[in-house]
């Protein structure tokens, strides 16, 4: 069997995961799986994983099924950063869905899913982390079981998740630590700080956990 896994981003927050994805896949299949960073480069074969890609893979004729991971219960939640927006909302059980990757965005058929299940002190490095974790086990438990999967039509109404920018992280100044704690738990201390305006300037916070 011919598995490839495709992340387009080198600097992604999964590449980690997705190495030990590869090792798992050798350890307990005897496969030698192939991870990839570009499009291009992804070649024939059975099986394809598409983790946390930020352009859309067009050649889904080229293996015999494409799956990809989205962090909510489909059709509900398609779109940008899932998993990002139910930490906002306060949700502390969030789906993880495995589902085939077709032409329209997130609309494939469903063959696994989980929950990552959080405590709610959880900052980004953390969450990502169980988000890695979880993603690891769907798949490997999909080349476990794939002979006895069968995928499943998605059901139900779609919602969207808008795309999140820097500008996203921006803090209310009149309100209160622990009403914008879920905000915090989620901003990326390098790329998309916590923030807020007062009297024409612009202060960033940053969050780090006091492991003393």
């Amino acid at each position: 069997m011919k598995i490839q896994v495709l992340v387009d981003n080198p600097d992604s927050w999964i590449l980690p995961y997705s190495k030990q994805l590869i090792l798992k896949i050798h350890d307990e299949f005897g496969i030698k799986a192939t991870l990839l960073h570009k499009h291009k480069d992804v070649e024939r074969g059975d099986l394809l994983f598409l983790l946390a890609c930020e352009n859309i893979f067009k050649k889904l004729d080229y293996n015999l099924i494409n799956l990809v991971i989205h962090e909510s219960d489909l059709p509900r939640g398609k779109g940008w950063s899932p998993l990002t927006w139910q930490v906002l909302e306060g949700k502390k059980k969030i789906p993880i869905t495995l589902f085939e990757a077709v032409k329209a965005v997130d609309a494939g058929e469903i063959y696994l899913q989980d929950f990552i299940e959080l405590s709610g002190h959880e900052l980004l490095a953390e969450i990502k982390h169980e988000q890695g974790l979880k993603t690891i086990d769907l798949i490997l438990e999909f080349i476990r079981n794939k002979n006895k999967i069968t995928g499943r039509v998605q059901e139900g109404e779609s919602t969207f998740y808008a795309k999140r920018g820097p500008k996203d992280s921006r803090l209310d100044i009149h309100k209160s630590i622990d009403e914008q704690f879920n905000l915090l738990r989620i901003v990326d201390n390098e790329r998309y700080p916590a923030f807020f305006e007062k009297n024409g300037q612009k202060y960033i916070i940053k969050i780090y956990k006091d492991d003393i």
